[in-house]
């Protein structure tokens, strides 16, 4: 009998949302506040520039992705040009990065929740797991759906922030904080007032807020018509950038001088304050709540699909590999779910460092896995000239582009190994690295053997 195969049940619209709720996350709603204490306005541009960069890595993504029909996601791709032990290693590293982002967002889940609620918070974060394993396990359709809304509630709350600043912003309104201007951005120590180590040190955050974007392309073998679906997402990313990241921050650092937010609360909970709304803080608690829970459902979807990819290439148990009678890889997604669930359970010992030091590994792994994309296009350009030549979705400015893009990260990665805050993680994530290449050592001699 032939093995059953995922199903391409995602519809334009669910990749069209995934593609926007994978680029709008807990990174914005929450850390920008960090990210803003550190650089200021100038916060702007960091997040212009991390974001030009992932739109080269989406694009090289995106070619490679539709250069044959048999990629279910990018480790078959660093299998092809790089190797079993990279895809190996990025497979694994994928997984791990969001295992990590997960606990963490469950646990938020659960915090969120005692807004309205005093009961302990490991109760919703359990009880948040069970719905969304329940829902992934039924078809791809219902994550699909279930990204849908949760993406859309996002963005109906940050095109309600961009509209009533401009309107603020028109009218001259006054808050406690003084007026509404653009002048804010310059008046308060100026555009760069911590300096260009405040506007350095900001990177790292700005890189998490990204994390998630690259959906797109593990849901590519359960995406219907990839060839019309994949691209039009792809390149709908930058405006996308442009709007909801820049518009919002813009909006946020006129309505607020950037002194006036601080780093332990939400800027959109305090803008929203600021302005009058008196049900603003449960109405963001309720966006944000609805956001950690999206980033939750994103990382079984994802981790689940990455340990399917890995058995099928023989690089995890072949249980991993199987799909229930939905077509959906519930062995894979049960494993997920019960790391993910044990994790938030041990995270509560450390709540407080918790949130510093998942988001600094996750950066430091994502890194990582956008880098090997960029590198397997290069590769992909010099050894296969015949496919990029067929290539309907060529990706601009390459190689060259994937070389700057590639010293960005690398820059990015200096910087936190000056920042006291990122150092510690950033050392010990080569561990992680280490014991995946004795791993996949141990494996390779085994198979050898039999």
């Amino acid at each position: 009998m032939a093995q059953p195969e995922l199903k391409r049940e995602l519809a334009n619209r669910h990749v069209q949302l995934i593609a926007i709720g994978g680029t709008i996350g807990t990174g914005l709603f929450l850390g920008s506040g960090k990210a803003i204490e550190k650089a200021g306005p100038s916060i702007m541009i960091t997040y212009l520039i991390v974001g030009i960069a992932v739109f080269f890595v989406m694009r090289a993504l995106g070619e490679l992705l539709l250069s044959k029909a048999g990629y279910q996601s990018f480790t078959d791709i660093a299998e092809d040009y790089l190797g079993s032990r990279v895809a190996f290693i990025t497979g694994w590293t994928y997984w791990f990065c969001w295992i990590m982002t997960a606990m963490a967002d469950v646990i938020a889940v659960g915090v969120y929740v005692q807004y309205w609620f005093d009961i302990p918070q490991w109760v919703p974060a359990i009880a948040c797991l069970v719905v969304l394993l329940g829902l992934n396990l039924l078809t791809v359709k219902s994550f699909g759906e279930l990204e849908f809304w949760f993406a859309l509630i996002k963005v109906i709350t940050i095109l309600a922030l961009i509209g009533l600043g401009v309107i603020l912003l028109i009218i001259g309104f006054k808050t406690d904080a003084g007026s509404v201007t653009i002048r804010n951005l310059w008046e308060y120590g100026g555009f760069f007032p911590n300096g260009i180590s405040g506007f350095l040190f900001s990177f790292q955050m700005v890189v998490f807020a990204y994390v998630g974007v690259e959906l797109v392309g593990v849901s590519a073998a359960e995406t219907a018509d990839p060839e019309k679906n994949i691209p039009s997402a792809i390149n709908k990313i930058p405006l996308r950038i442009l709007f909801f990241y820049v518009g919002a921050l813009f909006v946020l650092l006129c309505i607020n001088p950037w002194t006036e937010l601080s780093p332990a609360e939400s800027p959109f909970v305090k803008t929203f304050t600021l302005v009058g709304i008196p049900i603003a803080a449960g109405i963001i608690n309720f966006v944000v709540l609805t956001s950690a829970a999206s980033a939750c459902n994103s990382g079984m979807f994802s981790t689940s699909r990455i340990l399917y990819n890995l058995s099928r290439n023989n690089q995890a148990s072949p249980h991993l590999g199987k799909l229930n009678k939905n077509h959906v890889p519930g062995n894979s997604l049960f494993i997920s779910t019960i790391v993910i669930s044990v994790g938030a359970l041990l995270s509560k010992l450390i709540p407080e460092q918790a949130f510093g030091i998942v988001t600094t590994i996750s950066a430091i792994c994502f890194i990582w896995v956008w880098g090997i994309v960029l590198i397997c296009h290069i590769k992909y350009k010099k050894t296969r000239p015949d496919l990029q030549e067929k290539s309907k979705f060529k990706a601009p400015f390459t190689p060259a582009i994937n070389y700057i893009v590639l010293t960005l990260f690398a820059g990015i990665l200096i910087i936190m190994l000056f920042a006291g805050e990122t150092r510690p993680a950033l050392l010990c994530t080569p561990l992680w690295f280490i014991l995946l290449f004795i791993l996949y050592s141990i494996r390779s001699k085994k198979g050898k053997s039999n």
